[in-house]
């Protein structure tokens, strides 16, 4: 992995970190994973039955606003191609589908 990305960041996701690690993921092992905002919510977007927690050190409210990003985000959201099935779609694309 490349050491200037933080540990949230997926090996396949060619994105940077956008800032320092502020928040913890953990999946529903409890296994978990540091990351800045931008990758945390990207991790937990592709997880499912995780939650987010804001570092001691970081900014009032990272975890609400990584709970949210996540949300309109799709799973793996770095790998291309058609996506219909539910669990290639975000939280938000799926309420919408129910709503219809």
């Amino acid at each position: 992995m490349d050491q200037d990305r933080c540990s949230a960041a997926h090996p396949e996701d060619p994105t940077e970190c956008v800032g320092p690690a502020v928040v913890t993921v953990l999946d529903s092992t409890g296994a978990a994973a540091d990351g800045c905002e931008h990758h945390g919510a990207r991790l937990l977007a592709s997880l499912d039955s995780a939650s987010v927690y804001s570092l001691p050190t970081a900014p009032h409210g990272a975890a609400a606003r990584v709970f949210r990003a996540a949300d309109g985000i799709r799973p793996f959201c770095w790998v291309d191609g058609p996506r219909t099935k539910p669990s290639q779609l975000s939280h938000a694309e799926n309420r919408e589908r129910h709503h219809r």
